[in-house]
C-alpha cells in the first residue's frame, strides 16, 4: 500500500513538473514573440509601389511612409517605385521577397483582385503569396474630359456627343486596371463599345486627354482633382456611391441615371506570405494609427482619398469579395491580358 502511494505521488510530481516546464516554455515563446514585436523595425523598411512617381499609389505610399517613419523614430521607410505591367512586376518581386517585414507592397485593386481573372498565367498568386496587413484608402473615379476638345458638361451630353463620333476612345492608365474595366462598364451602360487606349504612365494618359487623342478617361479623384479645379479638365461624374469631398460639385453616375456605374479602387499594404504574425500585427497597428491620426487622415483626404485603415482580416475579406465581383466584369468583357 505504501509503495503504491509513493508511485502515485511520484507520478503526480512528474506531471506537475512537466506541466510547469510546458508553461515556462509557453511563457518563453510568448516573451520572445513580444520582444520581437517590440524590436521591429530595426532598420529601414522598403515599401514597393508598382506605379510611377506622381501616380495615385505613389502619393498614398509617400504619405504613409512619412507617418510610419515618424512613428518609428524616423528610422526610415523607403518608397521604391517599380512600375510596369500594371503593377505586376512589383507584385512578383515582393511575392518572392524575404518574409521578414522589411519588404512590403502598397498593393491596389488591379494587382490583387483583378489580375487573377485577366491573366491566365500570373507570376504570383495574390491569395497564397501575400498576407494582407491593412487597407489604407479607397478612391472613387471621375469620368473626365478635356473641355477644349469635348463639348459636354454632363454624362448625357457626353453620350450624345459620342454617338456622333467615329468611336468612343477611352484612355486608361494601363490594361487590366479598374479604370480600364470602368470604361467597359460605361460602354455597356450607354450601349457604345469603347475603344480603350492604354498608356504606360499617368502623364501619358493625361497627355492623351489634352491632345484630344482620347475622348475621356476614368481617373482617380486624387489624380484628377487638381486639373479639374484648374479648369483643364471637366469631371462629368463620380463612380462613388456619394459625391467626393474633394469635388463635391460633381454628381455621381447614380444621380445621373446610371446606378450600375458604382465602383472604386483601393490601396493597401501586403507583406510576403509567411511573414511572422507578430510583425504583421505590429504593422497593422502602426499603419492604422498612422492613417487614422488627425494629420495623416487630413493629408490623405486632401489628396482625394477616403481613409479606411482596416484590420488584416477586414482587408482579406475586401480582397476576396472584389476578386469575385471584378472577376465577373472581366469575364463579361472577354478580356485577357496574356
Amino acid at each position: 500500500m505504501t509503495t503504491a502511494l509513493s508511485t502515485g505521488a511520484r507520478r503526480r510530481a512528474l506531471i506537475a513538473a512537466a506541466t510547469t516546464l510546458i508553461g515556462l516554455a509557453g511563457m518563453s515563446w510568448a516573451s520572445q514573440a513580444a520582444a520581437q514585436t517590440v524590436a521591429y523595425p530595426q532598420r529601414p523598411v522598403r515599401l514597393v509601389v508598382g506605379f510611377p512617381a506622381g501616380s495615385g499609389p505613389d502619393i498614398v505610399a509617400r504619405l504613409l511612409a512619412q507617418k510610419l517613419s515618424e512613428g518609428w523614430g524616423n528610422l526610415g521607410v523607403i518608397v521604391d517605385n517599380k512600375p510596369g505591367a500594371g503593377g505586376l512586376i512589383a507584385a512578383s518581386e515582393v511575392a518572392r521577397a524575404q518574409p521578414d517585414g522589411y519588404t512590403l507592397m502598397l498593393g491596389e485593386t488591379g494587382q490583387l483582385a483583378i489580375a487573377p481573372s485577366s491573366y491566365s498565367k500570373l507570376s504570383y498568386d495574390p491569395k497564397k503569396d501575400f498576407v494582407p496587413v491593412s487597407q489604407v484608402v479607397t478612391s472613387n473615379f471621375m469620368l473626365v474630359v478635356n473641355p477644349a476638345k469635348v463639348p459636354a458638361r454632363d454624362v448625357k451630353q457626353f453620350v450624345e456627343w459620342s454617338r456622333g463620333q467615329k468611336g468612343l476612345f477611352m484612355g486608361t492608365f494601363g490594361a487590366g486596371t479598374p479604370g480600364h474595366f470602368g470604361a467597359f462598364l460605361f460602354g455597356d451602360a450607354i450601349g457604345i463599345k469603347p475603344e480603350p487606349v492604354h498608356y504606360k504612365t499617368t502623364g501619358d494618359a493625361l497627355g492623351g486627354l489634352f491632345s484630344g487623342d482620347v475622348s475621356g478617361a476614368f481617373a482617380s479623384v486624387g489624380l484628377s482633382a487638381a486639373n479639374v479645379k484648374a479648369g483643364k479638365l471637366i469631371a462629368l461624374a463620380s463612380s462613388g456611391d456619394t459625391r467626393s469631398a474633394s469635388l463635391p460639385d460633381v454628381p455621381t453616375f447614380r444621380e445621373q441615371g446610371f446606378p450600375q456605374l458604382a465602383f472604386n479602387s483601393w490601396f493597401g499594404v501586403v507583406a510576403p506570405a509567411r511573414t511572422p504574425p507578430e510583425i504583421v500585427a505590429r504593422l497593422e497597428t502602426d499603419i492604422r494609427k498612422a492613417v487614422q491620426s488627425a494629420e495623416g487622415k487630413a493629408k490623405l483626404e486632401d489628396a482625394g482619398f477616403s481613409v479606411t485603415g482596416t484590420t488584416s482580416q477586414e482587408f482579406a475579406r475586401v480582397i476576396a469579395a472584389d476578386t469575385a465581383s471584378w472577376g465577373k466584369v472581366v469575364a463579361a468583357t472577354g478580356f485577357k491580358a496574356d
